[in-house]
Parts: C-alpha cells; sequence; structure tokens
C-alpha cells in the first residue's frame, strides 16, 4: 500500500471571511470538523499547515498535528508542498490537499479518492457533484469543472476546465470540491512550474496544472460538502450541520 498523507492547508486572512477556521459550528471549530473527519480516513498522516499560531493551537490542544508555515505563500498547495518536504521528508506516494474550509465533508469520499490515486491513472485527482439548483450553478464562489465525458456515481473522466462563471453553457458541468490529490512526481512537478496565465485571471491554482499538460481526474459523488467563503455560507452550513446533528 501507498503512504498517503492529508495535509489541511488553513489560514486566518482570508479576505472575504477573515478567521473562518476559528468560527464555531456545533461549538467545534471549522478546522476542527474538517480535521476530524480526515483522521476518520484512518490515514497514517494526517496534519494542518498554516502560518498562524491561533490554528496551532486549537489542533494540538486537541491532538492533532499541525506544522507552522511561511506566511509568504501564494497558494495552499504551497503551504502543502513545505509540510511535505520539510516534515515528512519528501516520502508519502500520494499526498491529500484537503482544504480546511468544509467542514461537512464526509470522510468516505477522501477515501474513495485516495483509492482511486493508488492505480496511479492521473497526475492529481479530484472530486465534484452536482448542482443543487440554477442559483448555486450561478454562484461566482461556487467552482466549476467540465469533464470529457458525463459522470456517474464513484465513476472519473478526465477535467477539461475549471472557472466560476459558466459562459459558455458546457456540457458535463458539475460543481468542484475543494480537495486534490497529488502523486509525489506530480507535486514536485506542479510547485516548480510559474504561476500560470488563467491560474491568476480566475485565482483557481488547478488552473497551473491543466495549462501544463498534467492529467486531473475528477470523480463523482453524490456527497456535496460546502465551501464556505462568505458569512452566508456559514449560516448555511451551520443550519445543515445541526440538521445533521
Amino acid at each position: 500500500m501507498k503512504k498517503t498523507a492529508i495535509i489541511i492547508p488553513s489560514r486566518l486572512d482570508a479576505v472575504r471571511l477573515p478567521n473562518k477556521p476559528l468560527e464555531l459550528i456545533n461549538n467545534k471549530e471549522m478546522i476542527l470538523h474538517v480535521y476530524d473527519a480526515a483522521k476518520k480516513t484512518n490515514t497514517s498522516e494526517v496534519c494542518v499547515a498554516t502560518p498562524d499560531q491561533k490554528i496551532i493551537d486549537i489542533i494540538k490542544s486537541n491532538g492533532g498535528k499541525a506544522f507552522l508555515t511561511s506566511p509568504n505563500h501564494q497558494t495552499g498547495t504551497d503551504r502543502v508542498f513545505e509540510v511535505f518536504k520539510e516534515h515528512l521528508n519528501s516520502e508519502p506516494d500520494i499526498i491529500v490537499n484537503l482544504q480546511g474550509d468544509m467542514p461537512n465533508i464526509d470522510y468516505k469520499v477522501i477515501n474513495s479518492l485516495i483509492s482511486y490515486m493508488e492505480d496511479d491513472k492521473c497526475d492529481i485527482g479530484t472530486l465534484a457533484s452536482a448542482f443543487r439548483s440554477d442559483i448555486e450553478k450561478k454562484d461566482e464562489n461556487n467552482v466549476k469543472v467540465v469533464v470529457e465525458n458525463m459522470l456517474k456515481n464513484n465513476q472519473f473522466d478526465r477535467a477539461t476546465d475549471f472557472f466560476r462563471l459558466d459562459t459558455k453553457k458546457n456540457k458535463n458541468l458539475y460543481h468542484h470540491i475543494g480537495i486534490y490529490a497529488f502523486t509525489r512526481k506530480a507535486l514536485l512537478r506542479y510547485v516548480s512550474l510559474k504561476r500560470s496565465k488563467l491560474e491568476i485571471e480566475r485565482k483557481l491554482e488547478q488552473l497551473r496544472a491543466l495549462e501544463n499538460s498534467m492529467n486531473i481526474h475528477v470523480g463523482y459523488t453524490n456527497s456535496s460538502p460546502l465551501s464556505v467563503d462568505t458569512k452566508n455560507d456559514l449560516i448555511e452550513v451551520r443550519r445543515m450541520m445541526q440538521s445533521n446533528d
């Protein structure tokens, strides 16, 4: 079995919702909800990568593992790479970049992605779900992914584009979920590349991979974790998670 690490990049200075990792949901910080979901996968290495001591303190006070990273990283993947290289000695074969703002993510979908990556079918693996409404589809905060063929449950297909606004009314369009699994080779290559034109324009770092001919495969899941980007998202995820208690 390949050695896998789940690394959760998290920071306090998000523009749209500052301090969001510390927001309480069911009396527990958002970052702890994500960390606990990662731990349920039974992956041997789970840790948080953050430039903020407050996040370090919360994770460690709850028995978790966290590393203080440089405050100068431009992307979450750069932060993940620092931990991979400096603290994990570049040893993991599969590196999962799990976004720290998805408190209701199901650990089973993380496991499904890791399982797919075991077979070396792509450079980067990620997940997507169907849109629940036209409002959700039109929301610029919700990242969209286009794949070559229609996705079915637990199946993967190759991504062809990522964006925030669907101006072309694309077929095979899905709601992207903020989780990326890299092979070791892919992560090393990715961080060696310059930030790409579309990556900067759309503020989506996965476009750096596509613009450099790296293969990204997208798996479909019925689960639809909410990425918390705004105050309204926070209110909604609190409502959703309260009803699931």
